[in-house]
């Protein structure tokens, strides 16, 4: 796997990391971990990535890795760069030949959405898309009780997940 975005303090990175190496499959072996290029190589050496596989920015990972054989290449890359740079990653990854896992969302627009499904079908690609909190249990759980029509007709759904890592103490804030 190789990673756009993601680095050293990127919270979704470390979340896609740990979810790859769940069943022990699938190693990270390369990496554009940042637009920062210094801040790349400091996240590649963090995340014990032979140093000549850790590039300064998705264009050159991209076009590196898919000069390489196809037995020491990527099989594929996750993106997870910061929401509005999505698309350009996965064009460029799905153009060169290579599977995606992006994470959500998609695009910005409908038209960019559109065309990396045209560029899947052209390249014969995978494109995944993730939506982490799905596989929680609270949400597995809600899921199934409005399913089996426990909750009733549904109206409305309001929901709240604080995070600490975007919370300001109370100390902090006045």
């Amino acid at each position: 796997m190789g990673m756009i975005g993601g680095g050293l303090g990127a919270f979704i990175g470390d979340v896609h990391r740990m979810a790859s190496r769940l069943d022990g499959k699938i190693d990270l072996v390369c990496g554009a971990f940042s637009g920062n290029p210094e801040k790349s190589r400091k996240s590649g050496k963090a995340f014990y990535i032979e140093p000549h596989r850790v590039y300064g920015d998705f264009k050159e990972m991209i076009e590196k890795e898919a000069a390489l054989p196809v037995d020491e290449r990527m099989d594929f890359v996750s993106i997870v760069t910061p929401n509005h740079l999505h698309f350009e990653p996965a064009k460029m990854a799905i153009e060169a030949g290579f599977h995606v896992i992006c994470d959500k969302p998609v695009t910005f627009s409908l038209d960019e959405a559109k065309e990396l499904r045209r560029l899947v079908k052209k390249h014969k690609t995978i494109f995944g898309l993730t939506h982490n909190y799905t596989g929680y249990p609270m949400v597995k759980e809600a899921r199934d009780m409005i399913q089996k029509g426990k909750l009733g007709k549904i109206r409305r759904v309001v929901v709240e997940y604080p995070q600490g890592w975007l919370a300001t103490r109370l100390e902090e804030s006045g």
